[in-house]
Parts: C-alpha cells; sequence; structure tokens
C-alpha cells in the first residue's frame, strides 16, 4: 500500500524500510538511478550512489533510491540491487513513457527525473534529490524533456542544481513560468545553471532554511491542481567551473555530437561524458558535488515537513 493507504499496482515493489518509514509518516527521500546507468563513469556510479544514501541518512531521513529490474519498479534498493544497476552492461534509460513498456518486456534500468517521481508520488514519497532536471533543448528541434509536463503534474519537490547546463537555460525557465512550476532558490535569488553557481536568471521565491522551504512546498501542495516544486541549491562554491569554460565545452561536444549522429536520449549522456574530458574532469567533480549536496538539502526539507506543526 502507498501512503494513503490504497493499494500499490502489482508492478513496483517498496523496500520495507522505506514501506514502514511512510506508514509511520517519518522522513523519506527519493533518489533517481539514471545518473547511476547513464550519468556516471565506473565505478564512480555506484561510489556516488552509495554515498547519497548515506548522505540522506545522516540527515536523519530514509532513502529510496528508484529504479526497474526484470521489469518492477522498486522503491528502494538493496545494496546488490545497487550493485547490479550500477554494473548492468546494457540498462535501459526508463522515462514516464517506458514504465509501461518496462514492466511488459521485462526490462532493467535507471528511471529518470520524470520516472522517479512518477514512482515517488504513487508510493507517497513528497521530496526527491537529483542533479539537474532536463528542460528544453538548444535550437530549433523544439525537443522539451519529458521532467518539464512531469513537474507541471506531479506534486513532489525536486531538489536539484537546475537544469542541465547544456540546455536552453532562459526557455525552460520560461516552460516552467507557464506551467505553474515553482522555481525556489536555496540561499539564492538566481537560478543555479547547474555546475556554475548562477545563471543571471531570477527565481520565482528565495528560502533560507529547510522549514522555510518545507512551509512552502505544504502551501503550494494545497493549490488546485498542483504540481511540483522545484528548490534550487547551487553547486558548492570549491567544485563551481566557470559558466564561460563550461559554454566553450559544450559547444564542442554539441559539435561532435552532431558530426557523429548521436541524439535523442544518447545525446545528454554523450554531452555530459565528453564535458568530463573537455575539461579535465572538473564537470565531474562538480557533478558529484552538486548531487552530494543536493541530497543532504533535500533530507532536511523531508524532516521538516514531517515535523511541521
Amino acid at each position: 500500500m502507498n501512503r494513503s493507504g490504497r493499494p500499490l499496482p502489482p508492478w513496483m515493489l517498496v523496500q520495507e524500510a522505506v514501506a514502514t518509514a511512510l506508514g509511520e509518516h517519518r522522513p523519506v527521500v527519493a533518489l533517481e538511478t539514471t545518473v547511476l546507468t547513464h550519468g556516471l563513469p565506473r565505478p564512480a556510479n555506484l561510489e556516488l550512489a552509495r554515498r547519497l544514501e548515506a548522505d540522506v541518512r545522516s540527515a536523519a531521513a530514509i532513502p529510496a533510491t528508484i529504479g526497474v529490474l526484470d521489469g518492477k519498479v522498486h522503491v528502494g534498493l538493496s545494496a546488490h540491487q545497487l550493485e547490479r544497476l550500477a554494473t548492468e552492461a546494457t540498462p535501459h534509460k526508463i522515462s514516464r513513457r517506458d514504465v509501461g513498456p518496462a514492466v511488459a518486456l521485462g526490462w532493467t534500468g535507471g528511471t529518470t527525473v520524470a520516472a522517479t517521481m512518477l514512482a515517488a508520488h504513487t508510493v507517497g514519497v513528497r521530496v526527491f534529490a537529483t542533479g539537474g532536471i532536463g528542460g528544453v533543448h538548444r535550437g530549433e528541434g523544439g525537443d522539451v524533456s519529458a521532467d518539464l509536463p512531469e513537474l507541471e503534474r506531479t506534486p513532489v519537490a525536486v531538489v536539484c542544481s537546475g537544469a542541465k547546463a547544456i540546455l536552453d537555460l532562459p526557455r525552460t525557465m520560461e516552460w516552467l513560468e507557464t506551467a505553474g512550476v515553482p522555481v525556489v532558490g536555496w540561499g539564492t535569488d538566481e537560478w543555479p545553471a547547474f555546475f556554475s553557481r548562477s545563471s543571471g536568471w531570477p527565481v520565482s521565491a528565495r528560502v533560507d532554511s529547510a522549514e522555510a522551504a518545507a512551509r512552502l512546498i505544504r502551501a503550494h501542495e494545497v493549490m488546485p491542481s498542483a504540481g511540483g516544486v522545484l528548490v534550487c541549491v547551487p553547486c558548492p562554491e570549491e567544485a563551481e567551473v566557470p559558466a564561460d569554460i563550461v559554454e566553450a565545452a559544450v559547444r564542442q561536444a554539441e559539435s561532435e555530437a552532431a558530426a557523429q549522429g548521436v541524439h535523442g536520449p544518447a545525446l545528454t549522456p554523450f554531452v555530459l561524458d565528453r564535458l568530463v574530458a573537455l575539461t579535465d574532469g572538473a564537470t565531474l567533480k562538480a557533478n558529484l558535488a552538486l548531487l552530494r549536496r543536493n541530497a543532504r538539502v533535500a533530507a532536511e526539507i523531508a524532516v521538516a515537513l514531517e515535523t511541521l506543526p
């Protein structure tokens, strides 16, 4: 059953520790797994996944890492299951549209922001930590990540460092505004630009504590047809990559992708991987640092949500 007592679909399995925490109204933080299967090199991917869970626990919350194994959506993974996903030879990248096929065809893979939000909301997890959301892609192709409509319709608070730097950030921000998604700065008045701490674009609101974030999330949740909330945490200062360096590397990586015919779901992993090489590992360092900070902030917010009067 989910948090409200309704039965779950047979293809969704909730780890006992997560189910107990939800039943007792204790703080739980969802974590996605495309960062594990498609976002980071091995063995950094598994090491990071373990650290994220430890970071959530250190802040007094329960981690619920979400992934798909043999056609079952798991909310909470064992150590063995986490290792299996991290070392899977050909994992699927599973967004909302892919959940049905994944169940029917017995796929194994990592869940994107959209699919993780869907699973988290189904079981009653209110807070989710990730690195960067998908958004509107650059150019005139009209490619829009499924993460954006998921944020419009699914009431989960997503703690992130803005949208991935390879995207069209101004158009992504405009899309979120049109969709009614609050973009909240954690200790900042500017929307973070993933590897860089600022983008020049103002957020729609600012909070400076977990309690303030929790109050905002709760107020938004009761709005008619409320969707998600973005809580945007800047990359730690010591790991930040200057925006001009990121932009130059993105342009070169995009040029290489076009020359090699890389497009669709394969584009983002390709470009992010090339950024690591083009910046001598600086973007990887930033990615690892912001992911861990976001997990800790999400746990603090989840705790605050459960303790609000």
